[in-house]
């Protein structure tokens, strides 16, 4: 195995390619009886237009098949899958996001039992016609629980108004009327093409030795054959820099109102640079608009923002974007206040000593997040399916400057790349 280590952060990582292609990263985690795994594929809600190398034409399935299929992979014919975790003292689940779904276990006794029940459900896919028409009607409940969540309609509208062509505009769902054009022949496409072992990550962390978990897995791998695989050639339509729409309004039956502003930003191709937007991003951003900012202890204290106030920011290589906002009373006011101060920073820069501290804080969120599990196994599984080792982010963050940080607002804000999704009050 491939041994890095990690001194800012004290890991030492892991890694081994199998020879079915599969990719293997332990972090042992010395003093922790806990085990956190998680078995990923780089197969995700915006993964519906693609083709292998061996062919010639794109394939587009329905919106909503990625979220469908980690569904239906849950169910076997006999002995149901969370009963087998059970069976060892394990807890599962599984999501789906724009770019993977993952199927994950924790467990403090029996990992090598827990290990095979996660590798062997995911690779033994079981689908019938009746059951697929059965989780239609499921999954159907599902999109519309959501589409009355204020939440995440607020959240899902901005989505819809930043993205006119790229997929991660769709729920991640799918649509009520998309999946019903799921059947069990279209599961099996989809998953004989994205659930080869070649584009697949497990990664181990937690109370473990590396070579024994290596062998584990290994011995249960040289047990079944696959395919050679064939390279996906994924398309994904051309997106417009500029916004779709510049606000969007909707009414549902809330108590206050929603505002949500994005900020459109640029995907990143380079693992390096999009480890160095995504981090300094998110210290201009907590500067702006953290709990300690000057933005949030003024109208925190006017009563126009409440605890439910945030940002976030995400940054792949298909799409990178800002969001910011909460609860208001006044969703016009909050809108303009969020780009007011925006604006201000732009022309008075940012201020040396609160680029500081919300880089420390940067750095302090970086050592806790990665004392749990579940936080370190997630990181390292959404960065590497995208090829990029985060783990140097220590020492990517203390190289950071408040001029960088003030060039990296001018790349992010641009008043053709904003738009604010707006939940009112029936």
């Amino acid at each position: 195995m491939k041994r890095t280590e990690v001194k800012s952060l004290n890991l030492e990582i892991y890694s081994h390619q199998l020879s079915n292609g599969l990719r293997l990263v332990c972090i042992p985690r010395p003093g922790y009886q806990q085990v956190y795994a998680l078995f990923s594929t780089a197969y995700g809600s915006c993964d519906n237009s693609f083709r292998t190398e061996s062919e010639s034409e794109i394939r587009k399935v329905p919106d909503g098949i990625a979220h469908f299929l980690e569904h239906k992979m849950f169910e076997e014919p006999d002995e149901d899958v969370f009963s087998r975790f059970a069976k060892y003292g394990a807890s599962a689940n599984a999501f789906t996001t724009y770019l993977q779904t993952s199927y994950l276990f924790s467990c403090t006794d029996s990992v090598q039992e827990n290990l095979n029940v996660l590798l062997d459900f995911v690779q033994h896919p079981y689908f019938t016609d009746a059951n697929v028409e059965k989780e239609k009607g499921i999954i159907s409940e599902e999109i519309r629980m959501y589409d009355d969540h204020p939440d995440w309609r607020c959240y899902s509208e901005l989505m819809k108004a930043m993205y006119e062509k790229n997929p991660v505009r769709i729920d991640i769902a799918g649509t009520v009327e998309s999946i019903q054009e799921i059947t069990k022949d279209t599961l099996y496409d989809c998953y004989h093409t994205f659930y080869h072992p070649e584009n697949m990550l497990l990664v181990v962390v937690g109370g473990i030795d590396p070579q024994q978990t290596l062998d584990w897995v290994d011995q249960n791998q040289q047990k079944k054959s696959f395919p050679a695989f064939s390279p996906i050639v994924r398309q994904y339509p051309k997106e417009p820099e500029t916004v779709y729409q510049q606000q969007v309004l909707h009414s549902l039956d809330v108590v206050r109102p929603k505002c949500l502003l994005g900020l459109k930003d640029f995907p990143v191709t380079d693992g390096e640079n999009m480890l160095r937007q995504d981090w300094l991003t998110g210290i201009v951003l907590d500067g702006l608009f953290g709990k300690a900012s000057v933005f949030y202890e003024t109208f925190s204290q006017s009563g126009l923002i409440d605890q439910t106030f945030s940002w976030e920011y995400e940054v792949t290589k298909n799409y990178a974007h800002a969001m910011i906002g909460g609860n208001t009373e006044s969703p016009q006011e909050l809108q303009k206040a969020i780009v007011e101060t925006i604006e201000r920073a732009l022309s008075d820069g940012i201020e040396a000593e609160t680029f500081e501290r919300s880089r420390k804080k940067l750095l302090g969120r970086i050592y806790t997040s990665y004392d749990s599990l579940a936080s370190l196994a997630r990181d390292m599984t959404s960065y590497g399916l995208q090829s990029i080792l985060p783990f140097h982010a220590i020492d990517v963050c203390s190289s950071f400057t408040c001029e960088q940080a003030e060039q990296r607002l001018k790349e992010l804000y641009s008043k053709e790349r904003v738009s604010c999704s707006i939940v009112k009050s029936l």
